[in-house]
């Protein structure tokens, strides 16, 4: 038994094949001993055992109709033209039809347009044949009628289920290439957003925590400093505890935002009538910082106001953790179209001076806010001064504020 399994894997068939050529051999035995075929005369005296042997070359060629259908269709039309010489039988008839079948579905399309066109010429053929022997119109009908199903039809069903199948394996295909569509769509929306999150993240708690590290150093370096300097010192720092915590509880507003329990109103965002108190705060004692506002202020998109003010605030952070002694100055330009952010300070230290970690990270994130609102931004030195500059749209659309909310 175990040689007889090894010797079928070898054979190019599949064991449902083998299975059926078995089950079709028997159906046609029954078949033929009801005497289910026909006599070309009422005296044909072919014998039963003559039957048999299309019969047995026909199903012989069954464990082939998948694996090499044309070729077992081949081998099977002459036991089929046999089978119609001596009277054609009912099973030797269903056999070579489905041996036609195999042969247009499992092959490629021309195989079965040629196959379509063999068989209606020879149905044709056939049916001429019919009716000049019987010389009866109605003959050559029946005879083409029987001919058209028995070899015709399972060409034109194999044809049918064929384009059932490229249709199907198109919409498969579709439905994959959506698919990964829609995961590209979901990486970008999650990139997007874990970047919108850390410009968030590095405007509300890098900033003020520089300041609250740059004040605290001092205070702590700075032994012989004055009650007042003192003062100021802790009330900065006391203002950008308080300030950072504020945006921190906004932005857990904004995350939380649509889920269950989550507040209604969360605190509102930072706007540019507060840059004052903004530019107050950003100093040092060896580094001051000034306001100065042109044109007419007009109510800005809350997407527009919230990058200008991380801009500026930003500006002024890096201008605080690197830049030399001196004066920045911030300009807010009101224009008709646009709303200009400019800030003006000394150059960075030398490489020599203590840096906080981070650096860099800021520029990227002033960038990303203009290039969202489609307004441009430099930075760099110029004049002897290191200069932030950014244009920013007055009118942006609805991508753009909620990316930048």
């Amino acid at each position: 038994m175990p040689f007889a399994r090894a010797a079928l894997r070898r054979v190019p068939t599949t064991r449902q094949d083998v299975l059926i050529a078995l089950a079709t051999l028997a159906g046609g035995a029954l078949v033929l001993l009801a005497h289910g075929y026909a006599r070309w005369t009422p005296s044909d005296a072919v014998g039963l055992g003559w039957r048999f042997v299309p019969l047995l070359g026909l199903a012989a060629m069954v464990p082939f109709r998948r694996t090499a259908p044309l070729l077992a269709l081949a081998a099977a039309t002459p036991f089929n033209i046999a089978d119609v010489v001596i009277g054609p039988s009912f099973a030797s008839a269903i056999i070579y039809g489905d041996a036609l079948y195999a042969a247009s579905l499992y092959r490629r399309r021309p195989a079965a347009e040629w196959l379509l066109g063999a068989t209606v010429a020879v149905t044709a053929a056939c049916a001429v044949a019919a009716g000049l022997a019987l010389h009866s119109v109605s003959g050559a009908v029946v005879t083409a009628a029987i001919a058209g199903v028995t070899w015709t039809g399972p060409v034109l069903t194999a044809m049918a289920v064929r384009e059932h199948r490229d249709k199907a394996e198109a919409e498969r295909v579709r439905a994959e290439q959506t698919v990964r569509l829609a995961e590209l769509d979901r990486r970008g929306a999650v990139s997007a957003e874990r970047a919108r999150m850390a410009r968030e993240l590095h405007d509300v708690i890098a900033n003020h925590l520089s300041a609250v590290a740059l004040h605290s150093s001092a205070v702590l370096k700075v032994r012989d400093l004055d009650r007042e300097g003192l003062d100021r010192s802790m009330e900065i720092i006391r203002e950008n505890s308080v300030q950072g915590l504020a945006e921190m509880r906004r932005m857990i507003g904004l995350l939380r935002d649509g889920s269950a329990g989550a507040p209604s109103d969360p605190p509102a965002a930072p706007r540019l009538a507060e840059l004052d108190r903004l530019v107050r705060r950003s100093a040092r004692s060896d580094l001051t910082a000034g306001l100065k506002v042109a044109g007419e202020p007009a109510e800005l998109p809350s997407a527009v106001e919230l990058a200008a003010y991380r801009i500026v605030q930003e500006s002024l952070t890096n201008a605080l953790k690197h830049g030399g002694p001196g004066h920045a100055e911030v300009l807010l330009e009101y224009g008709p179209r646009r709303v200009v952010v400019e800030v003006s300070s000394p150059l960075p230290r030398g490489d020599g001076a203590p840096r906080l970690p981070g650096a860099g990270a800021g520029l990227i994130g002033m960038r990303e806010r203009a290039a969202m609102l489609d307004g441009t931004f430099a930075a760099g030195p110029e004049d002897g001064r290191w200069r932030v500059r950014a244009e920013l749209p007055v009118e942006v659309d609805g991508r753009e504020r909620e990316n930048t909310r």
